[in-house]
């Protein structure tokens, strides 16, 4: 009776711890996200926006364990600019020179480590660009149904290296800037 009694209490403490560990997948509302990017060079920068594809995040609870997000590359859609140079642009950065979309219609990030808990995390993941994957670590706020992030790409680690001067010389005015900024608002 006493062994019973103990096994009963041992099962009820891991069916109770179980509960609070349980992952939970939240997948992301791709319509109500958004990723915006900026890219640098020596005169300037342009901006523009790329859609996702599908994402979820995972959570221990209230705590962000994971990540998983393709994004569409064949979305990438500049803003600053209007009419023809907004085409060539478009264009440019949809060809090889660039992302090379044809070969490579998505992009993807999968998280590999979360640190962190209540609203502010850092996480590492897996960045897949041009099918070539590299490690790479950004901060994260998680609050009311909002994920944020802003990410530091150097895109010549993923083969973009048209206009580089880490790459090129005589450059000049026409370089443009190894790192681009992607930001991240993921509504779950």
């Amino acid at each position: 009776m006493k062994n019973s009694i103990k096994r009963a209490a041992v099962l009820v403490l891991a069916l109770a711890f179980a509960s609070f560990t349980t992952l939970k997948d939240k997948k992301v509302d791709v319509k109500e996200s958004t990723i915006t990017w900026v890219g640098h060079k020596v005169t300037g920068e342009h901006n523009g926006t790329i859609s996702l594809k599908e994402g979820a995040l995972s959570f221990s609870g209230k705590t962000l364990v994971g990540g998983d997000f393709t994004m569409d590359m064949t979305s990438i859609n500049t803003k600053d600019l209007e009419g023809e140079w907004k085409d060539k642009l478009d264009g440019h950065l949809k060809a090889d020179d660039f992302f090379g979309v044809e070969k490579y219609p998505t992009a993807t990030l999968k998280f590999t480590k979360v640190e962190g808990s209540g609203a502010d995390y850092t996480v590492t993941g897996d960045l897949t660009i041009k099918g070539i994957t590299k490690p790479i670590t950004f901060k994260m706020h998680v609050a009311d149904g909002t994920a944020t992030a802003a990410l530091k790409i150097d895109r010549t680690k993923y083969d973009i290296k048209y206009g580089s001067a880490s790459f090129f010389d005589n450059l000049q005015d026409k370089a443009i800037y190894d790192e681009f900024d992607l930001n991240v608002s993921l509504k779950y």
